[in-house]
């Protein structure tokens, strides 16, 4: 079959925050078509891949016109006559055309959507699902969850400091099992929160908005709903800090307590809290320009929890190499549309694979109902995924996605669970 790309379309559609984003079609030779959507963060690392947004009056300034014209008149006519099988080849001409590090001159959002969309005609192509094709013959395990319970920091309008509480379903035998887990943790947290008046709805990656005094009253009330459900020892905490949002040159001010501290007193409060509760995998836990803390912070933690590199990595494969040489980090966050490309990304997941890392996929806060970030996780065995909470669609089609994978799929050997940490980490459980 011809798999050459014959015609490239831009559109604005809407994401879950109610914001304009970019959906492209990428139509090969031989009729078969992908779509690719771009998500969006809240919370972002300086240096990320950026979204070209129009400014101005218009949809608050989050439109996307400039961004689709690119598509359009740029990306797609370059693109013509390119094999969509060959991903490296059509992300390395995206990149010729927006050289810059974070995509500003076309927009990150134009240039993820185009390479999701062409992977997925190629997928389609060959007639397999997007897990099958990126896996090949390589057998693949369901990937180790991690679901926001309270929402915080930027998802949450800062209620709390600390950005996400999750919990990881350690102790669960299948993906299936997994998620059951999960929602019966997230319906009690739900119902001790409403109970003592603590609960203000759900935050934009669907966890509960929390009204807490404290972040560790979050922590507190996110252990007792472990228990209460049943699942404790089969269930830990793992925290998105996001530092970035409240660090910056070395000092770390709480919010919500009026406390600051600068790194060693910093990180000498996450030590504490991870002695006090059953915390196994903590993400940015300091700002992105703090490579001492991140490297104290590893040397003192690093074989007994996950330590996730987001904002400090973006998804970077240089910057994932020089983490593991300096001892940073020992697990890698990984979000297409934070690089730009598809290979970019898988680049990072090769990297960080080779040093024996955890690799997380993960989708964003602002995010559609487009479930490929699932197939990416199953499909390059990543280990970990990551898509926010156990409630809203958008969230929902993403975990619900990898329930029909399991279930149908000829070449899924198993669940990863906690297998799926860094080797260290195992050792220590």
């Amino acid at each position: 079959m011809n798999t050459e790309i014959k015609r490239v379309a831009g559109f604005r559609i809407w994401d879950s925050r109610g914001r304009p984003t970019i959906e492209v079609e990428v139509i090969l030779a031989n009729g078969k078509i992908g779509r690719g959507v771009a998500p969006s963060g809240a919370s972002r690392g300086s240096r990320e891949a950026v979204d070209l947004r129009d400014g101005g009056p218009r949809d608050g300034g989050f439109g996307v016109e400039c961004a689709v014209r690119n598509v359009n008149e740029i990306i797609g006519p370059a693109l013509l006559g390119l094999d969509a099988r060959e991903q490296v080849a059509v992300d390395h001409r995206l990149c010729e055309l927006d050289p810059t590090p974070t995509k500003a001159t076309l927009g990150g959002n134009a240039l993820i959507a185009t390479s999701l969309a062409t992977l997925l005609a190629a997928a389609g192509s060959a007639g397999l699902p997007l897990w099958r094709y990126l896996a090949g013959a390589q057998a693949v395990r369901m990937p180790l969850p991690q679901i926001q319970i309270f929402g915080g920091g930027a998802h949450a309008g800062r209620r709390v400091d600390v950005q996400d509480f999750l919990v990881m379903p350690i102790g669960a035998e299948s993906f299936d099992e997994a998620l059951s887990i999960c929602a019966d943790i997230y319906r009690v947290a739900g119902e001790l929160m409403a109970h003592r008046g603590r609960r203000f709805g759900v935050a934009d990656e669907g966890g509960w908005w929390p009204a807490f005094d404290s972040n560790e009253d979050a922590l507190k009330t996110l252990t007792e709903s472990i228990n209460v459900a049943g699942h404790g020892g089969r269930a830990m905490i793992a925290l998105d800090i996001a530092a970035s949002e409240f660090g910056r040159d070395g000092r770390y001010r709480l919010g919500l307590e009026a406390r600051e501290f600068d790194t060693e007193g910093w990180l000498a409060q996450l030590c504490e809290w991870i002695e006090r509760y059953p915390i196994l995998s903590v993400e940015d836990p300091v700002a992105e320009d703090d490579d001492h803390g991140m490297r104290a912070f590893t040397a003192a933690m690093g074989q007994r929890i996950q330590i996730i590199g987001d904002d400090y990595l973006v998804s970077n494969a240089h910057r994932v190499g020089q983490a593991i040489l300096d001892g940073a980090c020992n697990a890698a966050l990984l979000k297409p549309n934070q690089v730009g490309t598809i290979s970019e990304t898988f680049a990072a997941f090769e990297q960080a694979q080779s040093a024996n890392w955890g690799t997380v996929v993960s989708a964003r806060s602002g995010e559609s109902e487009d479930v490929v970030i699932t197939h990416l996780a199953i499909g390059w065995n990543a280990g970990q995924l990551k898509v926010g909470s156990f409630a809203r669609s958008e969230r929902m089609a993403k975990w619900n996605e990898g329930l029909r994978i399991e279930r149908q799929s000829a070449g899924i050997t198993g669940f990863a669970g906690r297998h799926a940490l860094p080797l260290a980490i195992n050792r220590w459980l």
